[in-house]
């Protein structure tokens, strides 16, 4: 396929993940979430959102398609081995959109939590354009690829460093993102930062897990501004998880603040479990020292807007690793 015809596809395909009235799209919604309780419909429904707005327009594919000239008529079709992640919903179409975009064979392992939208989507993609059957292959075991891209925990980084290592590879880690607050930011400020912060539960490396904040920073506004996800609580998943950390705090004596459905304790760790946020302070006039290798996204001061970090755009890659440039780059 031309690169047009790639784009236009993809254009199409967001066209139909936003219909309103599908039964098909809503029998999905409902089967992934039987079978993955933390795919809440209203999760499913801002991911599909953030996906058709941010990434499926016309104009922001053809402006990403144009920083990679050599991709406009890659026809290379190299095997591009991908482990997808399935914390939360289609966490992994980016992947494959790249690989589809540099006009490479996308061999997909999915994630046994994520199987039933991804399904979806790429059943979708064929029906659109039929010449994508033989360019996306879904495998159990990724064998006989010329690349891999692979997202995971530290844990089984190690394991795909073990087989993919000696292939040309992205491999991702855990990392998780943090905000930098000033201690003057309006109501509709910091609504947009819970947003950030417990979207998804909190569960996709873009979810604000730590909070810098002033010496004296006053947390009422905030606590206020997270209430409104105080529907979570009635997920049981999640309600097990808030219920375990809430009898760690109390049991170990640590000074907590609770919104009823939301935890937030000091600490200098940039990763919480489900159902707490971190904080720690900072003094006025200095900015505080972060391991920018455990950090996706700063929000805040000198950082990314409030409210944008689940809605990436096509460039903002993960980890900081160009995806299209290292597909364009096998060529």
């Amino acid at each position: 396929m031309e690169i047009q015809a790639r784009i236009a596809g993809f254009v199409a395909l967001g066209q139909e993940l936003m219909k309103q009235n599908n039964p098909a799209l809503e029998e999905v919604k409902q089967r992934a979430q039987s079978e993955n309780a933390w795919f809440l419909p209203t999760f499913i429904d801002a991911s599909l959102t953030q996906i058709s707005q941010q990434f499926l327009q016309e104009s922001a594919l053809k402006d990403w398609a144009s920083l990679y000239p050599n991709i406009s008529a890659n026809f290379t079709l190299k095997k591009i081995g991908i482990v997808m992640a399935g914390n939360i919903p289609l966490v992994g179409f980016h992947d494959l959109l790249s690989t589809l975009m540099a006009g490479h064979i996308a061999v997909v392992k999915l994630s046994s939590k994520d199987k039933v939208l991804m399904q979806f989507v790429i059943e979708t993609l064929i029906k659109i354009q039929p010449l994508w059957k033989d360019q996306i292959i879904i495998q159990d075991q990724l064998k006989n690829c010329d690349a891999y891209i692979a997202t995971g925990s530290n844990n089984t980084s190690q394991y795909f460093e073990y087989y993919f290592g000696k292939f040309p590879h992205i491999i991702r880690k855990n990392k998780t993102s943090i905000a930098l607050l000033e201690g003057n930011e309006s109501a509709e400020t910091l609504d947009l930062l819970a947003d950030d912060m417990m979207l998804y539960f909190g569960m996709g490396c873009r979810n604000v897990t730590q909070l810098w904040v002033p010496t004296g920073y006053a947390f009422e506004p905030l606590l206020a501004a997270l209430k409104k996800y105080d529907f979570i609580l009635e997920n049981h998943k999640y309600k097990h998880n808030y219920d375990y950390q809430l009898a760690l705090l109390m049991m170990t004596r640590q000074f907590y603040m609770n919104t009823g459905a939301i935890l937030l304790s000091e600490n200098p760790s940039p990763f919480a479990a489900i159902s707490q946020v971190h904080y720690q302070f900072y003094e006025p006039g200095n900015t505080p020292t972060f391991n920018l290798e455990e950090i996706q996204c700063i929000v805040g001061k000198g950082g990314l807007d409030f409210g944008s970090l689940q809605a990436p755009r096509l460039d903002q890659y993960a980890d900081g690793v160009d995806t299209l440039a290292f597909l364009a780059g096998l060529n």
